[in-house]
């Protein structure tokens, strides 16, 4: 019953149509993958605070960048910080947001994308991708001077990554919503992108009992959907998210509110 009553809302809700307002829309915007790569991580990254305040920052930043994969990789020191100077989203500086670019810089210059980055961490034997992505995150603050950027968390560390499992969502999974820039690539091996909506879906659903909103409650909430959808454990994320922030009566009644 469960599962028929998600995919009545994956069916109906999932759309391509109606991913605006949502940072995943300035990935649409691009024709090339390795632009698509790039403004995806950046618009991830952002993806913290009001959405009005999200879609705001990231414009900013990619209006100074006409190709992102050209610009990142072809801009660097001075360049860079004249073009970043005055960015702030919410606690997020210019100084966060160049290191954030610099990395990229960095990866794109060794690896030449940073899918080719990313696989070359991903293991057939690990049950997820966290693995993939802290050697991504590490390739991406390798040579960093500041000790932590709140742009790249790490699981290495216990944090539940939100934003860069929502980045990875973006580009492994393909369907009307999700662009699957990197496919294919084991979408099974997904982490739900677990925010305050998620994790209290993740609730109401028996998923987790935990209260903290760490990378343990985010493994919990996806091997709960993986039991629902084994090949494809976060693809209500959209829906279920979406629908909970716009307090949607048919998520509410699927809840039990």
């Amino acid at each position: 019953m469960v599962l028929r009553e998600l995919e009545i809302l994956y069916k109906k809700y999932n759309r391509r149509e109606l991913v605006v307002p949502d940072p995943l829309q300035f990935v649409w915007l691009y024709e090339d993958p390795a632009d698509r790569e790039v403004v995806g991580l950046i618009a991830s990254s952002l993806a913290f605070g009001s959405v009005p305040q999200i879609i705001r920052s990231v414009d900013w930043v990619l209006r100074k960048m006409p190709s992102p994969a050209l610009w990142v990789r072809d801009t660097k020191g001075a360049a860079m910080r004249a073009v970043v100077r005055g960015f702030r989203h919410r606690f997020v500086d210019a100084d966060d947001l160049q290191d954030l670019l610099r990395g990229v810089r960095r990866v794109l210059m060794r690896w030449g994308s940073l899918r080719a980055c990313f696989v070359e961490g991903l293991r057939t034997d690990d049950p997820t991708m966290l693995p993939a992505l802290s050697g991504l995150v590490a390739a991406l603050r390798e040579g960093s001077r500041r000790p932590k950027n709140y742009l790249l968390p790490s699981p290495s560390l216990g944090s539940a990554c939100k934003r860069l499992n929502l980045f990875l969502r973006w580009m492994v999974r393909k369907d009307d919503v999700d662009p699957g820039v990197w496919a294919p690539l084991p979408q099974s091996k997904l982490v739900v992108p677990l925010d305050a909506h998620m994790h209290r879906i993740g609730l109401r659903m028996g998923f987790t009992r935990r209260q903290q909103g760490n990378l343990r409650t985010a493994l919990e909430v996806t091997e709960g959907f993986r039991r629902l959808c084994p090949k494809d454990p976060v693809r209500y994320d959209f829906v279920l998210t979406h629908l909970s922030m716009r307090k949607d009566s048919r998520l509410e009644r699927f809840l039990g509110d």
